[in-house]
């Protein structure tokens, strides 16, 4: 079995290239980050983990840009989105970039994607929230 990190890598976490080395130098087979690319000051939504929304949602680095910081400093260490909300994103830079990451990391990005649960972020991005799973089912097939 093989067992990896997660870690919302934020500002003030642990910086996400320091941890790559050591989830690698302990024997873990992989880092994921979630991703979010902001959180609205006026949200609807409820947190799925009950409570108040924790602090890292605010926070979170673009999950491209820094798990490419964590392949640049291991060698064996797979490093995936957990989750991408590819919905929220341009699905022809999205595609560039994964590729990018995977190539540069010589095949070790593991995509990992999702929908979401927050109305008010995917509504930013220009997202139905009642139609988040059938845009995801149209964007997910690579242009060709």
């Amino acid at each position: 079995m093989d067992i990896g990190v997660t870690m919302f890598s934020t500002d003030y976490s642990m910086r996400i290239d320091d941890l790559a080395r050591e989830v690698e130098a302990r024997g873990f087979e992989s880092l994921f980050v979630p991703e979010h690319t902001h959180i609205p000051t006026s949200r609807r939504s409820p947190f799925g983990g009950g409570a108040e929304l924790p602090k890292e949602y605010w926070h979170t680095v673009d999950p491209f840009v820094g798990l490419m910081a964590a392949a640049a400093v291991t060698k064996k260490l797979k490093v995936g989105t957990g989750i991408c909300l590819i919905i929220e994103r341009d699905t022809i830079v999205t595609a560039k970039a994964a590729a990018t990451l995977d190539m540069l990391s010589n095949g070790r990005f593991l995509f990992g994607i999702g929908a979401g649960w927050n109305a008010e972020e995917m509504e930013n991005h220009g997202t139905d929230f009642k139609s988040r799973y059938r845009k995801m089912a149209r964007v997910i097939p690579a242009p060709r």
